[in-house]
Formats: structure tokens, C-alpha cells, sequence
């Protein structure tokens, strides 16, 4: 006897974002009939015809304006049938990194408002969306400490206490900034500019910026990025 499926699939996306040393996730606020309004993660069906990382990419274009530099296929989610009361649906979630200080996002189609919230300060998420960020963030922090990943949620040019300042606010951790520094400058993908900080309090401060091609450069040849905490 055949057995006819009737199952869709989604996409979903965490988007992470960074700014004024707080680590925050883009939401969505969305209501589907007579239901309350809830937040949820960015997200939708898959068209038939549609690659998956195509309809993450085109779903956070429709309900965000966000245009991704840095996306990564995370998890999928469907061992809890029940995971979506209106239909069976699997769901493939995204991590994204974002700079999120010069980022102008904007709600549309079926999104009714779009906002950042500090990764401490999340409400109540549609469906299993809480436990869909709770994954993300656990793989942000593995990640970040054997991928520069970091760089894509910082400008081209930022300081260098903002690179310190972000692997202690994702991490949960403080570092020894002294080698911290020795260490990141060592690698040679990182480069002085000959620009300065625009705040004016104190002594300037040079501005760097991480160059991508450098990395992979090295990374051809076998190199291997580290960041350890005691």
C-alpha cells in the first residue's frame, strides 16, 4: 500500500547581530487568523522549486530587508510531530551573522513588526523557536572559538576592544586582553588601518580591519585558529 506523506517543510533563521557589547537576535511579530500575536524566528515554507539555503535567504529578504553575509545550516527539527499544531512540518533552521549597527531592518508580508532583542531579554517564541535559539547560541559559542566568525558581526573597520569586547560577551568569559591581542595579531589576517576611532574621548585609537583573504590564504596551507580561555 502506498504510503502518501504529507509533510511540509520550512526554513527558519536565527540572525545574530552585535552592537554597544550586547549580543541580540532578530524577531519577527506575526498572528495567523484569529490566534494572539506571538514572535517568532524569521522563517517559512519552502517553495517546491526552491533550493533550502535559497528560501531562508529569500524569506528573511521578504519579513526583515536583511541581506545575509555569513549563513550556516544549524539543525533540523521534527522528531516533535507536534512541533507546529496546524500542520506536520520540518523544519531546517539557519544561523546568520549580521552587523547589526548599520542594518536598516524593515517588517513586510506576513511579519506585522520586526526587532532586535538582547539575547537575555527573549520572550516566549512561537512553536519551538526557543529551543531552535537555545541551539544556535550553543553553536555561535563553540564556533567562535576555532572560526573567526566574529568578524562578520563587527563594521570592516572596528577597534580592537570591540573584537575583545564581543569574545567576552558571547563567551561569558573574561580574557587575558594582553595575549588575547598577542595572539589575534600573530595570525596575520588582521591589519592596522590608517583610520581612527571617531569618538573623541581620550587618546585615539587606530581602527582595524580583518582581512578575509589573507585567512583563506592560510587556511590553504593548513592553518588552524584557536581561542582558548583559561
Amino acid at each position: 500500500m502506498e504510503n502518501l506523506q504529507n509533510i511540509r517543510i520550512a526554513v527558519d533563521a536565527i540572525v545574530f547581530g552585535y552592537k554597544s557589547n550586547d549580543l541580540y537576535v532578530l524577531l519577527i511579530e506575526q498572528q495567523f487568523g484569529s490566534s494572539d500575536k506571538y514572535w517568532a524566528l524569521p522563517g517559512g515554507l519552502v517553495k517546491d522549486d526552491e533550493p533550502l539555503s535559497e528560501a531562508v535567504i529569500r524569506e528573511l529578504r521578504e519579513e526583515t530587508n536583511v541581506e545575509l553575509t555569513f549563513m550556516e545550516q544549524l539543525y533540523t527539527f521534527g522528531d516533535d510531530i507536534r512541533r507546529d499544531s496546524r500542520n506536520r512540518v520540518i523544519s531546517v533552521a539557519y544561523y546568520a551573522l549580521v552587523d547589526a549597527s548599520n542594518l536598516e531592518i524593515k517588517a513586510d508580508t506576513d511579519a506585522e513588526r520586526v526587532q532586535w532583542f538582547k539575547i537575555d531579554e527573549i520572550p516566549p517564541l512561537a512553536f519551538d523557536h526557543n529551543l531552535i535559539l537555545k541551539k544556535g547560541i550553543e553553536r555561535l559559542k563553540a564556533k567562535l572559538t576555532y572560526e573567526p566568525i566574529g568578524f562578520d558581526l563587527l563594521p570592516d573597520e572596528f577597534l580592537f576592544s570591540d573584537l575583545e569586547n564581543l569574545y567576552c560577551t558571547i563567551l561569558e568569559k573574561e580574557i587575558d586582553r594582553r595575549n588575547f591581542r598577542k595572539k589575534i595579531l600573530s595570525y596575520g589576517f588582521l591589519e592596522e588601518t590608517d583610520n581612527f576611532s571617531p569618538i573623541r574621548s581620550g587618546r585615539p585609537a587606530k581602527l582595524f580591519k580583518f582581512n578575509k583573504l589573507k585567512y583563506n590564504e592560510l587556511i590553504d596551507k593548513g592553518f588552524h585558529f584557536e581561542i582558548k580561555f583559561a
